[in-house]
């Protein structure tokens, strides 16, 4: 099948001539593929990671070892899903610089910008699923796309904040869990 553009073009859903490099707060949402509940079970409200949840856990605290403007502040790791918010300070605001082998050069579609969002989702994916495949032996890990939003203000953060921390206690109400 040859490429035509009018079919097979891949719509960003980031926000257009938004600069994800900027500092502030993003509230990002990962899916597992097909929805799979690979990372965790829940019992009583509570979360219980698995192996593979570990992973996904272990890799998402080590993002600000790649990044080091990055900051994170609340996150969870679900059965099908990883929430998480990723704080950006600026250059001023990061403490040392540090050269590491995701420092690469700019992101419009498909090209990585240093620092950015889309470059950090996009080097926490790989590196689950590149430790996941080694020490596992599981494939196809990821849903192609992540979701984020932009934190615009203290309620909002503060909101996202309570909403990351119920998500457990809330499990039984999702369409994804099996047991719905």
């Amino acid at each position: 099948m040859t490429f035509d553009p009018q079919k097979h073009h891949r719509r960003s859903i980031r926000l257009q001539n938004y600069d994800y490099t900027q500092p502030g707060g993003y509230f990002i949402t990962i899916v597992t593929h097909q929805r799979d509940l690979i990372f965790r079970k829940i019992g009583n409200g509570e979360m219980h990671l698995n192996e593979l949840g570990r992973i996904a856990d272990e890799c998402w605290r080590a993002i600000p070892d790649h990044f080091p403007n990055v900051e994170l502040d609340a996150y969870l790791v679900m059965p099908n899903h990883v929430h998480g918010i990723i704080v950006i300070r600026s250059d001023a605001e990061a403490s040392e610089r540090r050269d590491t082998i995701y420092r690469i050069p700019t992101e419009q579609f498909q090209k990585p910008v240093i620092g950015s969002i889309p470059t950090i989702i996009r080097t926490y994916k790989s590196a689950v699923t590149r430790r996941i495949g080694r020490e596992s032996n599981v494939t196809g890990i990821w849903q192609r796309n992540y979701y984020e939003r932009i934190i615009r203000n203290h309620a909002e953060w503060d909101r996202i904040h309570r909403y990351i921390e119920s998500n457990p206690s809330r499990w039984a109400e999702y369409q994804e869990n099996p047991a719905t």
